[in-house]
């Protein structure tokens, strides 16, 4: 079963209403436009480390996705109808999509020759595509996990119901994308299941309708959202509330689970308090927590959402630290996403960070001394790896968690408190809702330092050799 890789050791313009998107990185590189007439796309993406996922020669605005599935035949009807802004005129161009069949693309209103392999569908329009241009594409099938290094990703069926792991190459398991995490769009989501099944998708809640034993979802995401951060949940679900003051907080749970997820999530509310105090305002409009009904081997990260299984619901608070962590990348993955996978720790070296904070302000073991033991376990093993560029095959490695986090802490003892916080906070201001990278990161931390950081930089981020550790 796909699991989170997160392991501790219609028309020719824009969509109506549609909020704006921060802008990706342009293609560079191979791939990267030609001036000129009209050119085919390019099926690969300049991401170094999943090239194969992903595509050149436009960027997206808007997905809006009507689903209908049926959850005892795992079969799932799909229209995809996607506004895109091409970077120059385009003789054709790709998507990704996996193991659903396309029956009918239209480009502009009018149809379009397609081709589908594994993992691509190309179109051929009837004119070159320029500017902004819409695309309809219509598919179905049975959805399914698509393989990787790290396992099968994706479109999962439970138990009894449906979970949506994207994180890093899911997304196309389940509706047709430009799969890289740097071009981020607005999405809505119509998907409509059996009645006795709730259905949980990442964005605000529009309209819920009953219907002949269905019932129909509407789902919003404004907010420009990378692929692999859109989810579905679809489970026998009570839907709660999570915390009553502050940001609007919801959790979806089994109704035979809720009274050891009250206690286990009962500190939710502080948790959020103290991560808008670290890193500023919470990024979206509300936050919803789901807890299947199976086993999960580590949460699930989602724009807007967090999936825990019922091994991490034990009445006794043993996992709350995943809590905060998951809670912490809606800043550092979701609002800030990494324009490519090389700057995972990014992502996972501020969510772990974030770990340590939630520990020290809820009475727990201070920051320092989490860094003493991680840096203390970290040294009597073998690295082999840089932090800032550590090769698609360890990506997930929990050095990069820890280090990162090492690396955060670092800079906080150089810097001193009130220069870090100041510095993490603006960093969220300052890039919210876009793509970031390692280098941005460093010359924004040396606005806030009095001395020179590149030694430290390049020591922590660099470097396989251990660095000594601040005090």
């Amino acid at each position: 079963m796909a699991r989170q890789p997160d392991r501790d050791l219609a028309g020719d313009g824009p969509a109506p209403g549609m909020t704006p998107r921060a802008p990706g990185p342009r293609a560079s590189g191979p791939h990267a436009p030609r001036q000129g007439g009209p050119i085919p796309g390019a099926e690969r993406s300049d991401d170094p480390y999943l090239p194969e996922h992903g595509n050149g020669g436009y960027q997206v605005l808007h997905y809006d996705l009507t689903l209908d599935y049926r959850i005892v035949s795992n079969r799932l009807a799909g229209r995809a109808v996607i506004t895109a802004r091409a970077d120059q005129p385009l003789s054709r161009f790709t998507l990704d999509l996996g193991r659903l069949r396309v029956q009918d693309v239209r480009v502009g209103g009018r149809p379009a020759r397609f081709s589908q392999r594994p993992g691509k569908l190309r179109i051929t329009p009837a004119l070159a595509v320029v500017d902004h241009f819409v695309v309809e594409i219509r598919y179905g099938g049975k959805p399914a996990p698509i393989p990787g290094r790290w396992g099968d990703i994706g479109w999962d069926e439970l138990t009894d119901g449906v979970l949506v792991a994207s994180q890093p190459i899911g997304a196309p398991s389940w509706f047709p994308c430009n799969d890289r995490p740097g071009d981020k769009a607005a999405f809505r989501v119509t998907l409509t299941a059996a009645s006795a099944y709730a259905v949980v998708v990442t964005g605000d809640l529009v309209s819920r309708s009953r219907g002949a034993g269905t019932t129909t979802w509407v789902y919003d995401r404004p907010e420009p959202t990378a692929p692999y951060l859109m989810s579905v949940q679809i489970g026998r679900y009570e839907l709660t509330g999570l915390a009553r003051d502050g940001v609007r907080q919801r959790a979806a749970v089994p109704p035979r689970l809720r009274q050891r997820f009250a206690h286990d999530f009962g500190r939710h509310g502080e948790i959020m308090a103290t991560m808008q105090r670290f890193f500023g305002p919470y990024p979206f409009s509300e936050y919803v927590v789901v807890v299947t009904d199976d086993d999960l081997d580590d949460p699930v990260e989602a724009q807007g959402m967090a999936v825990f299984g019922r091994n991490h619901v034990d009445g006794r608070r043993t996992h709350e630290r995943l809590v905060a962590h998951e809670l912490a990348h809606q800043w550092f993955g979701n609002s800030l996403t990494v324009a490519d996978w090389r700057h995972i720790w990014l992502n996972e070296g501020f969510a772990t960070y974030a770990e340590w904070l939630w520990s020290g302000a809820s009475g727990g073991l201070p920051e320092g001394a989490h860094a003493a033991r991680w840096y203390a376990e970290l040294a009597v093993r073998p690295s082999g790896i840089t932090v800032a560029d550590p090769g698609v095959a360890r990506m997930f490695d929990p050095l990069v968690y820890k280090r990162g986090a090492l690396t955060l802490h670092a800079l906080r003892v150089a810097a001193g408190d009130e220069p870090f916080f100041a510095m993490l906070r603006s960093w969220v201001a300052e890039h919210q809702h876009g793509t970031v990278t390692t280098a941005q990161f460093r010359a924004h931390a040396q606005r806030f330092a009095t001395e020179p950081l590149d030694g430290l930089f390049t020591a922590w981020l660099d470097r396989a050799a251990l660095p000594p550790l601040p005090r």
